[in-house]
């Protein structure tokens, strides 16, 4: 039953904070499709609000490391795990819940449906918008992020606390 729990609760959080990340489109160019990325940073309107790659990577680099510290106390102390195996087994599934959450919900069915993340200058693309497999792909590379992340978790719960 906890897992549920806390399953629907980090599925909403993560919703609204992709929620919060989609007012500004943008800011999220590099979870796009290639070849729409490759549109948009072809358009003027956009040249100077398009962030540099550079900023992509410390982004996600920062959020790995919140991911660590919030995913390490959730199994430490709501879960109690003290050791490394069970704590890095149990977050993988969470992890695993949510981007499938992420793939199904968000991407394939929100992202891929809806006119509020086209481009303006990319409406033609709709097969790229509609490019599913895009995000099964990275479906894949999260769930390799999340060996990374969760066994820094396991390590942090067995070492740490």
């Amino acid at each position: 039953m906890i897992l549920i729990i806390e399953s629907v609760i980090l599925c909403a959080v993560f919703t609204l904070f992709v929620f919060v990340m989609s007012r500004n489109p943008i800011k999220t160019l590099y979870n796009y499709p290639p070849k729409i990325q490759e549109r948009v940073k072809s358009l003027d309107e956009y040249k100077d609000k398009i962030p540099t790659q550079k900023k992509k990577i410390s982004a996600k680099l920062f959020a790995c490391l919140i991911f660590v510290a919030v995913l390490s106390l959730i199994l430490r102390f709501v879960n109690g795990y003290t050791t490394f195996l069970t704590a890095f087994g149990y977050g993988f599934l969470l992890w695993t819940v949510v981007n499938l959450w992420d793939m199904i919900v968000l991407d394939i069915i929100w992202f891929c449906h809806d006119p509020h993340f086209v481009f303006k200058g990319t409406e033609d693309m709709t097969k790229e918008y509609h490019n599913y497999w895009f995000h099964i792909k990275g479906f894949f590379i999260g769930e390799t992020l999340a060996l990374i992340v969760c066994a820094l978790a396991g390590v942090v719960v067995q070492f740490v606390f």
